[in-house]
């Protein structure tokens, strides 16, 4: 049986990519803003909203995270621009696609992330990022 693909899109397995921040001794530990962005969207396609919730910041993490539409199919993940703003903050430029219904979505986000007793946050994003027909 062939190893299962990342979903982020990096050429490696999921267990060698983000799988081994999901689960084992890695858990919870991306390395950068745009490993935990990678894991978090893994995480979005495989539905493990407890790995949400644990990797978003509690001054804006909601309560639950809603179980996903029946029907909804992940597509890919482009990661078009990360960066850093000192050694604690950073953003990534993303856009994630996804299909329901029959019809295609583009999520373009500018995200904000930041680093707090060495483990890395998902913050926000802008107003204007959201859920766009593709």
């Amino acid at each position: 049986m062939m190893p299962e693909p990342c979903p982020c899109g990096l050429p490696a397995t999921y267990l060698a990519c983000c799988g081994r921040y999901h689960a084992g001794p890695l858990a919870g530990q991306a390395p950068t803003p745009e490993a935990l962005m990678r894991s978090r969207y893994s995480a979005f396609v495989k539905d493990l909203r407890d790995y949400l919730l644990s990797t978003w910041h509690p001054s804006t993490r909601p309560p639950r995270i809603e179980a996903p539409e029946p029907g909804l199919k992940w597509l890919g993940l482009t990661v078009r621009q990360a960066g850093m703003a000192g050694q604690d903050r950073g953003t990534v430029d993303f856009v994630a696609r996804s299909k329901l219904g029959g019809r295609a979505h583009r999520l373009h986000e500018i995200s904000a992330f930041v680093r707090e007793g060495g483990r890395w946050y998902y913050v926000d994003a802008p107003p204007n990022a959201g859920l766009m027909p593709d």
